[in-house]
């Protein structure tokens, strides 16, 4: 099929891309942030289907080389995107071998870069520069995302965020719409009545910070926006937040989130108060650096132990089955394989596993446990043993989590889920 002329949006490319790479992101710990530059286009023409696939294996290979907690890729083209122009796709410090990481750029990346008419740039400074051309998704339109009053523009925003790179880059989404923009890790003090809008990482909401935001919102229509994942601090929040800002953030979530935030203000004119306009004492002082120091020194384990224990209870307390027999019917149909076979397999590769993964939890083997948990969720899985997918995988959140310390209960758990696994197979194999 040719897909060479596809109309896509990039943005929706990138959240995609950010799902496939979830789950070696989550063991890697890894924050994968975008900064798409201005010039490029909303909408472009060309093979989104083999970009896709592209990006998705390169940013496999740097996850599981890097030691690196965040990486930026840049998206870059000339300001003058008039028809069919490259796009860079830049990645730096990545703290992965330079030799490495050209030996995968001229050999893993298959036949997908010379489908796209790709090249590969060889710089000094950049770990990977991959420059690919693409149309514009329609002639004549310069500016590629447009508010629909010209009083959502030029407002002023407070971005209170811990990643410079996330700042920098939400920071360049908001000055594309002439809004100013503050830095607060650049701050020791500052006024929230000052500005329309405040938005602040949800690793960094602590009470204090939802009390001042609370009594600033009564002096004037401040906006509040959470940036993180999953909204996990908007109970902390309470009803001094206005929206929720999920990661990973491209142009076009800035440009919906203005829309949605502002929607009420007059087409004519900003209804919002300037704070010119204040008393002179009204004044609602965020002391930033105590903020930032709070962040530094704020003990994580309360939270993150929170985090597991709600995870693993929301696992444990699913309507799942021991064993869905229609699940794996289904699943070795699509397969090409006989179901019984697959359960005998099973059996001969996990029965008396029990004592094997007592033995490598006893060693502390954290490589051979991961290597045990992926095995056994993906077997599980294929067989449709719903309740041992669900084990395999609240392991795995131990070590997402480095939390190894919980270990030790999970050999007897898993004893008793291989027997009542084992007892279910057994029964469907005498019929």
């Amino acid at each position: 099929m040719d897909n060479s002329e596809n109309l896509f949006d990039i943005n929706t490319l990138l959240k995609t891309l950010t799902v496939h790479l979830r789950h070696v992101a989550e063991e890697k710990h890894i924050d994968l942030i975008y900064d798409m530059h201005t010039s490029i286009p909303r909408e472009l023409r060309g093979d989104n289907v083999v970009l896709e696939r592209l990006l998705t294996t390169l940013l496999t290979f740097i996850y599981k080389h890097t030691d690196r907690p965040e990486l930026l890729l840049t998206l870059d083209a000339t300001e003058d995107f008039l028809y069919e122009e490259d796009i860079s796709f830049i990645l730096e410090k990545t703290n992965i071998d330079k030799d490495q990481i050209l030996a995968f750029l001229e050999t893993g990346l298959g036949k997908d870069l010379d489908s796209l008419n790709g090249k590969i740039v060889y710089e000094p400074g950049m770990d990977v520069h991959l420059k690919i051309p693409f149309k514009i998704g329609e002639l004549g339109f310069r500016r590629h995302y447009r508010l629909p009053f010209t009083a959502m523009l030029k407002k002023k925003v407070l971005l209170v965020i811990d990643s410079e790179n996330l700042t920098t880059s939400i920071a360049n989404m908001f000055k594309y719409f002439q809004y100013e923009v503050d830095i607060g890790s650049q701050k020791e003090a500052l006024d929230l009545l000052a500005y329309d809008l405040v938005i602040i990482e949800d690793c960094l909401v602590f009470e204090s910070f939802v009390d001042l935001m609370k009594k600033a919102q009564k002096k004037k229509d401040v906006k509040c926006v959470l940036i993180g994942e999953d909204g996990k601090q908007d109970c902390a929040c309470g009803n001094a937040l206005s929206m929720h800002l999920n990661k990973p953030v491209t142009q076009e979530s800035i440009f919906e989130l203005i829309i949605s935030l502002f929607d009420h203000v007059s087409p004519l004119e900003n209804d919002v108060e300037p704070f010119e306009d204040l008393p002179e004492e009204s004044s609602e002082l965020l002391d930033i650096k105590a903020l930032f120091a709070a962040h530094e020194h704020h003990d994580k384990e309360d939270v993150v132990v929170h985090q597991l224990d709600s995870l693993i209870e929301s696992k444990q307390s699913a309507d799942v089955q021991v064993l869905n027999i229609d699940l794996g019917l289904v699943n070795a149909k699509k397969m090409g394989l006989n179901y019984k076979v697959e359960l005998k397999n099973f059996l001969d590769i996990f029965d008396h596993s029990d004592i094997y993964f007592r033995q490598i939890v006893g060693e502390v083997s954290t490589y051979k446990i991961k290597e045990f948990c992926i095995d056994l969720e993906q077997k599980s899985k294929a067989i449709g043993a719903e309740s041992m997918s669900n084990f395999a995988d609240v392991v795995s959140l131990i070590f997402v989590y480095d939390k190894l310390d919980l270990l030790p209960i999970y050999p007897g758990r898993y004893h008793i889920e291989l027997q009542k696994l084992v007892i279910e197979i057994g029964r469907y194999l005498d019929k």
